[in-house]
């Protein structure tokens, strides 16, 4: 995975996603569970995702208007919004199900 913090290494596209993520931010601020320790864009270069991320290597994109945290499980490596993510419960591993019940 390539992913760089260097604005000058970021597109038009993302630019403007950083001007939208900083909007929501003083909109709505941080999601409640997210870190607000070196808060800073970021820009996946393979994904072409760009999203905040902090000194915990925590995630939030904006979903549905607003900031909201974006989750990695620990064990197989699920990627996705909360909500996103519980569609995902019953399938699965356990050690992912005990992360996940520790989310909210």
């Amino acid at each position: 995975m390539t992913t760089t913090t260097n604005l000058a290494q970021f597109g038009n596209r993302e630019l403007t996603e950083v001007r939208d993520l900083l909007d929501a931010m003083l909109n709505s601020g941080l999601p409640s569970d997210f870190s607000n320790d070196e808060v800073q864009p970021m820009f996946n270069m393979n994904s072409g995702y760009v999203f905040l991320t902090n000194s915990d290597f925590e995630v939030c994109m904006i979903n549905d208007g607003k900031l909201e945290s974006f989750y990695s499980s620990p064990y197989a490596g699920l990627e996705g919004f909360y909500d996103d993510l519980k569609e995902q419960y019953d399938d699965m591993h356990e050690d992912d199900k005990e992360w996940f019940d520790g989310l909210k």
